[in-house]
């Protein structure tokens, strides 16, 4: 059993003010993996007044020595893989691939932030005023509120502190509760990497007191931005109490991926994709496959061949290196996802394979035959479950595809790739793959949805739309003249 930094007020780890801390057990273990410091709304006051008051100072540090010190934090998390990778797993029971795959990304996240800083210029804009200089400026919004979930927490984590970090702002990072010990790495290659203190600020909480502590958060003067990635209706929360106080948001929220199978596809790859997008994780991945549509010419031989991989798969004990399939993170969402399957077999799906498994573990699981009335058709299942529906035209496909309140990822499948793209046009999603599976993430990608998948951009320079406020900025030359 481990204890993470707590939380860091100008640079200086310490308990909560109360003094009070929480436990996180092992989802498949059942044992304590972590202690933190349990939060109050008063250390989440003292966070935001440390990040506000670092403010001024490190916005005007030089981009060349922020980019340096975030090249140095990517330096450190290699150092440090092997025993981040061991945290990962143990707090929210990833495979050893899993946690590995996202300490590589994350030191990729790193070191793309650390090109950000290099890449805001002032554009100069032409002026219709004799002697006036006209340029578009970016300046940092201030201190800025990253909120990140536990499914991939190095990677989502890090996005959500590094990129805001790298273009000037300070950060109070709410880390979750499922992995407390695992994002306090973050802060800490971060620190050690030299960002100086109050830069960057961690808040550990219980699970009862999530609620409370945003909300401070977001009410708190100081805070002039907050970016999320969780569920959706947690998102929409954020953007209406943000809102209140006309504070910006990026929300990266939850999904429902459509996966389109043409008459043309080639089929082993397309059930190769929707395999690994569909059950990594455990299917615990915003961008996870849910649901395949596949033509009916080719969706009886899609069927049978990703059952029988799906099948085939390893499930068991993620800290063997056999094991394809771990644990989903609680009972709860155990709970919740054998209620999904279960609603749909009793309105007439048909289970082609899976649906068992004891306590935290699901068997990959796939679906025939889901129609609107099901749970299913519309909720984010957020386990290792797929849906399978077929279509006739491709009007009808796409139909299907964006019969959802959500667009986060999606994919195409077909040879003929003028046909693809026209299909993948129609689309409504932030991201779409063609002959690509929906689970798919590069550092340097506009990464983000629509609809209920939320808004704005996280991912390389776009990144700066996001994390900067955009000036008008004007010299004057020659003598101007008004007309009173």
């Amino acid at each position: 059993m481990s204890s993470t930094p707590d939380i860091v007020v100008a640079g200086v780890p310490h308990v909560s003010v109360s003094g009070a801390t929480f436990e996180k057990t092992n989802p498949y273990t059942g044992k304590v993996v972590s202690v933190a410091a349990a939060a109050t709304v008063e250390d989440a006051d003292n966070a935001a007044a440390a990040a506000h008051a670092a403010f001024p100072a490190w916005a005007a540090t030089p981009a060349a020595e922020r980019s340096a010190l975030l090249n140095k934090a990517a330096d450190l998390l290699e150092e440090r893989a092997e025993e981040i990778t061991i945290t990962m797993a143990e707090e929210v029971g990833s495979t050893h691939g899993w946690a590995a795959f996202n300490v590589h990304v994350t030191t990729g996240v790193l070191r793309a932030a650390a090109e950000l800083p290099g890449q805001v210029v002032e554009d100069e804009i032409p002026s219709g005023v004799p002697g006036l200089k006209a340029y578009g400026v970016r300046k940092p919004l201030g201190a800025v509120v990253a909120i990140a979930p536990w499914n991939a927490p190095l990677i989502l984590g890090t996005r959500a502190v590094a990129m805001p970090l790298a273009l000037g702002n300070t950060v109070v990072f709410k880390a979750s509760e499922e992995c407390p010990r695992t994002q306090a790495a973050i802060v800490q290659v971060l620190r050690d990497a030299g960002v100086p203190a109050g830069a960057v600020e961690l808040i550990t909480n219980r699970p009862e007191d999530g609620k409370l502590i945003v909300e401070r958060l977001i009410d708190n003067p100081k805070i002039r931005h907050i970016n999320f990635t969780g569920s959706s209706g947690v998102g929409r929360s954020i953007a209406i109490r943000a809102a209140q106080y006309f504070k910006r948001t990026v929300l990266e929220l939850g999904g429902k991926a459509p996966f389109v199978v043409l008459d043309d596809a080639d089929v082993d790859a397309a059930v190769a994709g929707a395999n690994f997008g569909a059950f990594m994780n455990s299917g615990q991945i915003c961008m996870s496959t849910e649901r395949v549509i596949a033509h009916t010419s080719v969706v009886e031989e899609f069927s049978a061949k990703l059952a029988a991989k799906a099948a085939a798969m390893t499930v068991g004990d993620p800290s063997l290196p056999t094991t394809h399939i771990g644990p989903v993170v609680s009972m709860k969402a155990a709970t919740r996802i054998r209620g999904l399957i279960a609603d749909a077999v009793d309105k007439g799906a048909t289970l082609l394979t899976g649906g068992g498994g004891e306590g935290v573990l699901i068997e990959p699981t796939v679906i025939a035959g889901v129609t609107p009335e099901m749970e299913i058709y519309r909720e984010e299942s957020f386990g290792p479950v797929v849906t399978i529906t077929s279509f006739e035209t491709e009007d009808e496909a796409v139909e299907l595809a964006n019969d959802t309140d959500f667009g986060l990822s999606s994919a195409v499948y077909g040879t003929d790739l003028d046909r693809a793209r026209a299909i993948a046009d129609r689309i409504e999603s932030g991201i779409i793959h063609i002959n690509g599976a929906t689970v798919h993430d590069e550092p340097a990608m506009p990464f983000g949805g629509v609809k209920d998948s939320g808004w704005g951009r996280f991912g390389g320079n776009y990144a700066i739309n996001e994390f900067t406020d955009l000036r008008w900025l004007t010299y004057s030359t020659e003598e101007r003249h008004y007309p009173i």
